[in-house]
């Protein structure tokens, strides 16, 4: 394993224009037009078939704009809904004008019942407008990498110029899955919420199939419309290896994903990463050094790279005073390309206390200590 001090640039390693860029694997022969198979953690491809190629999503956009609302902070938010929100035909959560809801409860009625309306509600809420979330889910998607996808509506209803790609999702399903949040709505098989005018309690059934079905499947969106086809984003997690598959214009899709779930555990090896040397830190101002160290992690990799795999150290040019031993001083980051695969702490391995030391611990010098002054 090599080992560099440098800044890395996290990025997740899925192709992003023409075809799946080195997919190490052949995809297994499956009905879906697009699809590819990535590890959970990092979006490393294992195989893909036409997963550059753009197409509609259906519903699996409720994954954005899901994520959207996990992000703004305001699922404790209670709001009343108007008769704009609730203009949107097909699959609902049975929301009507003048109705209240919490915004935790439209997370659950987007990720579970697929609702249209619930994903209405959400875009206005947050947006001001359809138009205006539009823009949200865009700026996020280009954040997250997501160069051949565009929004326009926030449920997934069709649009000549809404349209995303297999490997765009997988994308942006590693990035959903990394948010609490959104995983615990995306895995939960069933809901009992409260909303209405007055509110009263109803349960919600989450379409995905495959929780029920299909050993450590932990999310995450179905889809449909007959543009579309049937659309899904999978994933499942067992003996701390993940992966995540995706399918678009899939008329099997619950038997693929089956397939091409099982096939990414196969393909992938759980595995200890090494430590690489640390060096020790002096203690500014006592004369006296700190030895670090840091915990081996474990991590889920094809098992070819594991001969590949590099880290960086980030660490300061010294240390103020007082040390408690355990205490976090560092990182050290471990990547497969330009792809972060994980990260653990640098650690004291022992205390040091400035005032059995003999070093100086007066205001002024701890403080140009700690803005880095010598």
């Amino acid at each position: 394993m090599k080992t560099v001090i440098s800044l890395i640039v996290s990025a997740i390693c899925l192709c992003t224009s023409g075809e799946v860029q080195s997919a190490p694997c052949i995809m297994p022969d499956i009905s879906a037009e697009c699809a590819i198979v990535v590890e959970m953690d990092t979006g490393r491809v294992i195989a893909g078939k036409n997963a550059c190629r753009r197409t509609s999503m259906a519903s699996t956009t409720k994954i954005m704009t899901s994520l959207l609302l996990c992000e703004s902070g305001r699922l404790d938010e209670e709001i009343t809904v108007t008769a704009e929100m609730v203009a949107v035909e097909g699959s609902s959560m049975g929301l009507l004008a003048g109705d209240r809801v919490h915004l935790r409860d439209l997370l659950f009625g987007m990720m579970l019942a697929s609702g249209n309306d619930a994903a209405n509600v959400t875009a206005i809420t947050l947006g001001g407008s359809i138009e205006g979330f539009a823009d949200m889910m865009n700026r996020k998607a280009a954040e997250i990498g997501m160069t051949d996808s565009h929004f326009v509506t926030p449920s997934g209803l069709d649009d000549e110029h809404h349209y995303t790609t297999a490997c765009d999702m997988a994308r942006l399903a590693v990035y959903a899955m990394k948010n609490e949040e959104f995983a615990a709505a995306a895995g939960s098989k069933s809901a009992t919420l409260e909303y209405g005018n007055p509110p009263y309690r109803r349960t919600l059934t989450n379409h995905n199939r495959l929780l029920g079905s299909y050993d450590g499947a932990s999310g995450i969106k179905t889809g449909f419309t007959k543009k579309s086809g049937r659309c899904l984003v999978s994933c499942a997690e067992r003996d701390g290896v993940g992966v995540i598959a995706v399918t678009l214009r899939d008329p099997n899709d619950w038997a693929d994903h089956a397939v091409m779930l099982d096939f990414g555990f196969s393909a992938l090896r759980r595995g200890t990463l090494e430590v690489p040397e640390i060096p020790s830190l002096p203690v500014y101002g006592t004369g006296r050094q700190v030895t670090l160290a840091a915990d081996a992690p474990e991590v889920s990799l094809l098992p070819q790279d594991f001969q590949n795999i590099g880290c960086d150290i980030s660490l300061p040019a010294f240390l103020c005073g007082p040390i408690t031993a355990g205490q976090r001083v560092g990182t050290v980051t471990y990547y497969y390309n330009s792809c972060v695969i994980t990260s653990t702490d640098i650690y004291a391995t022992h205390s040091v206390d400035v005032r059995q030391s003999g070093g100086d611990n007066s205001i002024i010098t701890r403080l140009l200590c700690l803005i880095g002054i010598k």
